[in-house]
């Protein structure tokens, strides 16, 4: 089969389309015939063998597919041979065959698109941080950072749908602004200042919640226009920095930093990621919210595919097509 592998890290040039083994399901996983991986940004850490890499060289990167499984590895008996599923594969996703735990596996249902849950991390992740970590209530004022990539536009429309009072993002240019604004978002604000203009669009109060895949500087900020009683949720550190706060204020105004990643999920609680799929499914199938799909490649396109992901200039999902 053909698959991307990086035999060493660096730029987008070093993901080598290359023939490698077909893979074998083993005991609780099922082989899948590949028909579409999406990229994340822990896709670009792992090419260039950043802070969360994780992985090490040579390796197929990809965290999420879409496909039909082709096998059953002994002992599974929930799922079936021919059945589309969206999964979380053991072994990286792009390729045109993976292999990925039964419990990781989650049928899709027919009336929902390949596409349509194609980004099975971002879906996840944008879910989690408003409720798991972000217990988003109703009325409540949310700051989206990055709020034109594959989580930050996802989360903007199921903050709307779950609810939220005001939901104000941030983009890296005000060429952004407008997809940012078409998903739902009231106020849309580029990184400079954003902390004292959150607060004159709030009274004063500041943001309720603010998801952050930032960090850094960012994060520092961020703390500044943390409304009391609100949830700052660090589920990423793209800036390549950690941030730094004084703790005082947690206390004094009962505010609070929550750490999330979708990973930890994976590896240690798989099995309380189907209800959060179940319910994600049902925004999609309710049309509450939608993967916004912006770019396509083939999966010998994957270079072409980073380097945009990498320029800062794509909005909403980048997709790979493996067959």
């Amino acid at each position: 089969m053909k698959a991307i592998v990086v035999e060493q890290n660096g730029p987008p040039e070093n993901l080598l389309y290359r023939d490698i083994p077909d893979p074998s399901p083993s005991a609780g996983e099922i082989l899948v015939r590949t028909i579409l991986t999406s990229l994340n940004y822990a896709d670009l850490e792992a090419r260039r063998g950043g802070y969360d890499a994780g992985s090490q060289t040579p390796f197929i990167p990809g965290l999420d597919a879409v496909g039909v499984i082709e096998a059953l590895g002994e002992g599974v008996d929930n799922l079936k041979i021919g059945q589309r599923v969206a999964v979380f594969p053991t072994g990286g996703a792009y390729a045109e065959k993976v292999v990925a735990r039964a419990a990781l596996a989650y049928p899709v249902p027919d009336t929902l698109s390949n596409e349509a849950v194609s980004g099975l991390t971002v879906l996840v992740t944008a879910y989690n941080i408003l409720t798991w970590a972000g217990r988003l209530q109703k009325g409540e004022t949310v700051l989206v950072h990055r709020a034109a990539g594959g989580v930050g536009s996802t989360a903007v429309q199921m903050a709307q749908a779950m609810g939220a009072g005001k939901i104000i993002g941030t983009v890296g240019s005000e060429a952004k602004a407008g997809f940012v604004r078409s998903l739902g978002a009231d106020e849309v604000l580029t990184y400079d200042g954003f902390a004292e203009r959150t607060l004159k669009l709030t009274n004063n109060l500041g943001a309720d919640l603010i998801l952050d895949s930032i960090s850094g500087e960012i994060f520092d900020q961020g703390m500044k226009c943390l409304a009391p009683f609100g949830r700052l949720v660090v589920y990423g550190h793209a800036g390549g920095q950690a941030g730094r706060f004084d703790t005082k204020p947690l206390h004094r105004q009962t505010k609070a930093v929550v750490g999330y990643s979708s990973g930890q999920y994976r590896r240690s609680r798989p099995e309380a990621l189907r209800p959060i799929i179940e319910a994600v499914l049902e925004m999609l199938l309710s049309g509450q919210a939608k993967l916004e799909i912006r770019a396509r490649f083939k999966l010998e396109e994957a270079p072409k595919a980073h380097a945009l992901l990498e320029s800062r200039r794509s909005v909403g999902k980048i997709l790979l097509y493996c067959s």
